[in-house]
């Protein structure tokens, strides 16, 4: 969807801020991309993206997500708009880097931030990351590895290859 279809009355209609992503369903709307990514993997369970209902690794699925996009997603927010602003952004980078420490610290040597494999905590986590790394926020060190591990998958090649042509 280009610029103009996602100020029209038509993308308007499906979330009410004329934002992206929204899923479509037979069911209805869906909005909030952490969301959307959740349910995408309870729906297909057999691609092992989340683990099963009730187990401590699901919790760990959702704290991540929600950590990702609440946290990290808006400490970087807030040093971009600082930047944006011509404001002092020590604090807010400051803050920042408190908050990315966390997941690094939870990496530790891991090469997944749940358990020993590849789930949709990874795919919410590592967009965020590319974000703070697009506005050269990503901290040096474990979130960069992380990361360049992530892009190395050639699921994500082709996805993102898909976005940039």
């Amino acid at each position: 969807m280009d610029e103009e279809e996602g100020r029209g009355e038509e993308h308007g209609r499906r979330h009410p801020l004329g934002r992206v992503p929204v899923l479509e369903t037979d069911d209805g709307l869906l909005l909030e991309s952490a969301a959307i990514c959740l349910h995408v993997a309870d729906l297909y369970p057999d691609a092992g993206l989340i683990p099963a209902p009730g187990t401590y690794e699901r919790g760990l699925v959702y704290q991540w997500a929600s950590f990702a996009m609440t946290e990290f997603e808006v400490a970087m927010i807030r040093s971009i708009v600082a930047r944006r602003q011509d404001e002092p952004a020590e604090k807010q980078d400051a803050h920042l880097a408190k908050v990315a420490a966390v997941p690094a610290q939870a990496l530790g040597e891991r090469t997944y931030i749940v358990g020993d494999r590849f789930t949709v905590a990874d795919v919410i986590l590592g967009g965020v990351c590319h974000g703070a790394r697009r506005f050269s926020l990503l901290p040096s060190g474990r979130l960069e590895s992380y990361l360049e591990m992530l892009d190395a998958r050639p699921a994500k090649q082709r996805a993102y290859a898909d976005i940039e042509s």
